[in-house]
C-alpha cells in the first residue's frame, strides 16, 4: 500500500538485520563464496520484504489517523460500506476493512497482505466533494488494487530488488575493507560502513524499479475501476481528480502508493512518481472505450 512507507520501513529493516548480523559475526560465513552469499542475501531480501508487507495495514492506519467503521453511524458510513461490501463481492474478494482518514484533499488507499485481509480507506475531503458515482468509481479502483494481489506482488519484487542490494552492497564493503583499507583479518568496520552506506545509496536507486511497477498497476487498477463502476465513472472520478490538483495536500507522501490521485512530473522526479500523469490515465481508460 504506499510504496514510500513500504520503502522506507524495509530499507530500515535490511539496514537494521546488516547491523545485526554483522555484530553477531554472521557475516563472516558467506566469505568469498559469491554463491553462498547470494542465498545468504536472498533470504534476508525476502523477509525484509515480507515484513514490510505484514506491517503495511497497521503502518497505513498510524500514519493516516484513519477511523476503521465498524458500526456506522451515519448514512454516509453506510452507504460507504454497502458499496464497498458490492464491489468487493463483484471482484470476488473479502470485505475489506473500511475506514475514512482526516484529510481535506481528495484520496483514497488500498493495502493489506492479502487480498482477504485488507483495507480500504478514503479522505473526508473525497466524500464530502466527489458525488457517489465518483466515489464509488475510486473505492472501485482500491478493490482493483486489492483484487489484483498488488501488494503481494510487490513484496516479491521488492524481495528480487532487497536481494541484489544487499549482495551488492557486500561486495562493495568487501573490497573497501580489503583493497582500500588492506584489512587482512576479517571483516572490519570499513566493511559494515562501507555496505550499509552502499545498501542506503543502492537502495534508493532500486527504487525506481518499484516505481515502475506502481504506475503500471495504476491502469490496471483504472481499468478494473471501469468494469466495476463503469469507464464514465472512472474517467470522471479521474478529471476531478485533476481539477483538484491545486488543493494543499495534507496526506503523508508515503501512502500515495496505492491511492487514488497522481501529479505530473518529470526527469529523475518522473522515475520515482508513484503514479503516472492522471492525463495519461484518463487518455487509456478512452481508447479502452
Amino acid at each position: 500500500m504506499r510504496i514510500l512507507l513500504f520503502l522506507a520501513t524495509n530499507l530500515a529493516v535490511l539496514v537494521i538485520a546488516g547491523i545485526t548480523l554483522k555484530l553477531l559475526g554472521v557475516d563472516r560465513f558467506t566469505g568469498q563464496n559469491h554463491g553462498s552469499l547470494l542465498i545468504f542475501c536472498a533470504v534476508f531480501g525476502f523477509v525484509g520484504s515480507f515484513i514490510s508487507l505484514f506491517l503495511s495495514k497497521w503502518m497505513a492506519k498510524m500514519s493516516t489517523k484513519t477511523e476503521i467503521i465498524t458500526q456506522p453511524r451515519t448514512r454516509h458510513e453506510q452507504w460507504l460500506l454497502q458499496t464497498v461490501e458490492e464491489l468487493s463481492r463483484e471482484a470476488g474478494i473479502k470485505m475489506p476493512e473500511v475506514g475514512i482518514f482526516p484529510a481535506y484533499e481528495s484520496n483514497a488507499f488500498a493495502t493489506g497482505w492479502n487480498k482477504n485481509d485488507a483495507l480500504v480507506a478514503v479522505s473526508q475531503g473525497l466524500l464530502e466533494r466527489f458525488s457517489p458515482d465518483e466515489v464509488r468509481a475510486v473505492l472501485a479502483h482500491e478493490i482493483g488494487h486489492v483484487a489484483n494481489g498488488d501488494m503481494v506482488t510487490l513484496a516479491l519484487i521488492q524481495g528480487v530488488v532487497n536481494t541484489f542490494v544487499m549482495f551488492f552492497a557486500r561486495i562493495f564493503g568487501n573490497f573497501v575493507d580489503k583493497v582500500i583499507l588492506k584489512n587482512e583479518e576479517g571483516h572490519g568496520w570499513g566493511y559494515m560502513l562501507a555496505t550499509i552506506f552502499a545498501e542506503l545509496v543502492l537502495g534508493i536507486l532500486a527504487s525506481i524499479v518499484v516505481m515502475w511497477f506502481s504506475r503500471k498497476r495504476e491502469f490496471k487498477a483504472d481499468e478494473a475501476g471501469a468494469q466495476l463502476a463503469g469507464t464514465g465513472a472512472m474517467i470522471a472520478a479521474l478529471q476531478r481528480l485533476r481539477a483538484e490538483q491545486e488543493v494543499p495536500v495534507n496526506m503523508p507522501s508515503s501512502m500515495t502508493a496505492f491511492g487514488i490521485n497522481g501529479g505530473l512530473k518529470h526527469g529523475l522526479a518522473g522515475l520515482l512518481m508513484t503514479h503516472p500523469p492522471l492525463e495519461d490515465r484518463i487518455e487509456a481508460l478512452r481508447q479502452r472505450g
